[in-house]
């Protein structure tokens, strides 16, 4: 009988842990703000700018960017750093934000929860803790909730949060996981993918921030419809 340790319980290494960071226009000094604590903590960080008009440079750290010619939307971005981390032999996969809205410190909480708990993803959410909650602006709070209905009708996957940008991926759910809605509509179609391919999922409290910057850049209300739309033709045409 071997006694050793599973290889899945041991820690992954930090430059195993592939961040995955979609960019579109955005500020170097906002980008190198968030993109500093993850290369201190040692993960191997993958940028894909996403067919901005003046190409992302951060000649000061140690990351990888990748550069989308035209721009095709997250979904697509996010899809190019996933093929990447791959033919690199990642361990975890982390999908986070560039515009300073997620913490660096929830990928050792991604990382741990997903050793105790088997998961094959990590979805976070920011309706688990009521600090968390209170900390969404309430207009983009209910607008949540009826997105979390949405989501549940179309994918069958009844989750707290919807369209959180923080995920963990094991390399079993990154080979899975194939997007073809380059745009926002990904972040439902994730979803729906992960029941269908009956991929086990575990949710985890993360915390939100909504800088000015941040905000600015947002997705509009009435982008929902285009994401619906999307959803539709995907799921039943």
């Amino acid at each position: 009988m071997n006694n050793s340790p599973d290889a899945s319980s041991r820690p992954v290494p930090p430059r195993r842990v592939f961040v995955i960071i979609p960019c579109y226009r955005e500020e170097p000094a906002v980008v190198e703000r968030t993109v500093r604590p993850l290369v201190e903590a040692g993960y191997s960080v993958v940028l894909v700018d996403d067919g901005s008009p003046s190409p992302l440079t951060l000649p000061h750290l140690p990351v990888t960017i990748l550069r989308h010619e035209i721009n095709r939307g997250q979904g697509a971005a996010l899809q190019t750093g996933g093929d990447y981390a791959r033919s690199q032999g990642a361990q975890a996969v982390i999908h986070f934000d560039a515009d300073g809205q997620h913490e660096a410190a929830a990928i050792p909480r991604a990382l741990r929860c997903q050793q105790e708990s088997g998961a094959q993803v990590i979805l976070g959410s920011r309706f688990l803790r009521p600090e968390d909650c209170q900390a969404i602006p309430r207009r983009r709070r209910l607008l949540l909730k009826v997105a979390r209905w949405v989501n549940g009708l179309l994918t069958g996957l009844w989750l707290t949060d919807a369209h959180n940008g923080f995920r963990l991926l094991t390399p079993q759910a990154l080979e899975t996981l194939r997007l073809q809605e380059d745009r926002m509509a990904h972040a439902t179609e994730i979803l729906l993918q992960i029941h269908r391919n009956h991929l086990s999922f575990q949710e985890l409290p993360v915390h939100v921030t909504y800088p000015e910057y941040a905000r600015k850049k947002g997705q509009r209300a009435w982008a929902a419809l285009e994401i619906l739309t999307d959803l539709f033709w995907e799921r039943w045409l």
